[in-house]
């Protein structure tokens, strides 16, 4: 049997999830990821590179002979990552999983992708998008929408971009605000849509750019605050499966949205090859995209990869063949749940440098790091988002009990977790 040298670009959450699955494939010699985090160095060797210095990227991966290469977060995507390896001809038989810079637009541009749906006819919301110097333009389309307000930075935030508000006064303000240089580059162009009532559920495909293979889907908790309240933030909790997507709801996705989304980026002349996530909201029965990623979801991949049976490094070979079409990846019926453990003051001004102590005492659940650090012998929190604690078990129930008991073993200063993580799919 072939064994292949794998890199993961990222330090995160879902980096630590996917160097846990990919641990565990027999078609695994070596494992790195660059940079990794306080956990990560469990299932694979950490390795001091940001993923955004290509040139470093470049140099480790021809140095230590590796042979996939899988881009975790969204940032080196969208700056060109894969393009700038596929230009060098010692990469010519390195398999990336990410999408090239025209690919990742999908999620760097909220601008772009809009036009996109609007084009192939793919579900979404009403909008309209505003540059620097047009707030009394989206003061004018702000009158003509009822309240809240969606109101979108159309560049990369983090996952903090988007404010939903009620109040108008607030809405022009944020507006003003993004315009004016509030989220940097990010805002320099605004995107305001209808707001969508209905339950938001996140679907993920990896796909070769012709076929796809689609993989459990997840319900992420974006807001800080128990029943949905304060602002948003990265994702503060997880569930899979979600219970309404099956059956014709997701032969819907699938017709309406998935397929097209494909044929659409190859009828752009995009080259894709990599995960594409889709953030749907589920309105009466009708699947409508809220917004693309070109990447995994964070916190959903810490829900998603426990359940799936199928070995990842298999699946990334048969997109680098283009054999997606035919690939029928296998998931166990337990339900995931994953609860995020964040730093006090998260998304807004927080303190770092706390001793995590107690993790080791979880033996029911998985503990995915993220913003977590070795200091000596300590694990210290470096990031808003610590970790992520994930209990599988036969029932949201079971799997709930499992989450939060563990999570309670977990101590750091000022250390936070939402109570209600899929108590509303019950």
């Amino acid at each position: 049997m072939h064994q292949y040298n794998v890199l993961i670009l990222g330090s995160g959450g879902r980096e630590h999830t996917l160097a846990w699955k990919i641990s565990g494939s027999p078609l695994l010699a070596k494992l790195y990821i660059a940079p990794g985090n306080g956990g990560t160095g469990n299932v694979a060797e950490n390795v001091n590179i940001n993923p955004v210095e290509f040139g470093s990227v470049s140099e480790f991966i021809i140095k230590n002979d590796i042979k996939i290469l899988v881009v975790g977060p969204e940032e080196p995507l969208v700056k060109g990552i894969t393009d700038f390896l596929k230009a060098r001809e010692e990469h010519n038989e390195l398999i990336i999983v990410g999408p090239t810079a025209r690919g990742a637009v999908l999620e760097g541009s909220k601008a772009w992708s809009k036009k996109f749906m609007q084009k192939y006819g793919i579900p979404t919301a009403g909008y309209r998008s505003f540059c620097t110097g047009e707030v009394s333009k989206a003061e004018e389309f702000l009158k003509s929408l009822c309240p809240p307000y969606v109101i979108k930075a159309s560049g990369l935030a983090a996952g903090k971009g988007v404010i939903i508000t009620s109040d108008f006064k607030n809405a022009i303000d944020t507006v003003s605000e993004m315009l004016g240089g509030s989220f940097g580059d990010a805002g320099k162009e605004v995107v305001i849509e209808e707001f969508l009532d209905g339950t938001e559920v996140s679907v993920f495909v990896l796909t070769d750019g012709k076929g796809y293979a689609l993989l459990p889907e997840a319900k992420d908790y974006k807001r800080i605050g128990d029943n949905n309240t304060g602002p948003n933030t990265g994702g503060m909790g997880a569930v899979s499966p979600v219970p309404f997507a099956g059956g014709d709801f997701m032969t819907k996705v699938r017709s309406r949205i998935i397929e097209p989304t494909i044929s659409g980026l190859s009828e752009e002349g995009i080259e894709y090859k990599g995960f594409i996530f889709f953030g749907l909201i589920n309105v009466g029965g009708d699947p409508v995209v809220i917004e693309y990623n070109a990447r995994m979801g964070d916190p959903e991949t810490q829900a998603v990869m426990p359940r799936l049976k199928s070995d990842l490094l298999e699946m990334i070979l048969a997109m680098n063949e283009s054999r997606l079409g035919s690939f029928k990846p296998e998931f166990c019926d337990d339900v995931c749940l994953s609860v995020v453990l964040a730093s006090g003051g998260y998304p807004g001004k927080f303190e770092k440098g706390f001793e995590i102590t107690g993790s080791e005492y979880i033996n029911e659940a998985i503990v995915f790091h993220a913003g977590t650090v070795k200091s000596g012998d300590k694990t210290v929190t470096s990031g808003g988002r610590v970790m992520a604690v994930t209990a599988r078990a036969a029932s949201i129930e079971e799997a709930r009990r499992i989450a939060y008991s563990s999570a309670e073993k977990v101590k750091f200063n000022s250390r936070y977790f939402r109570k209600d993580i899929g108590s509303d799919l019950i």
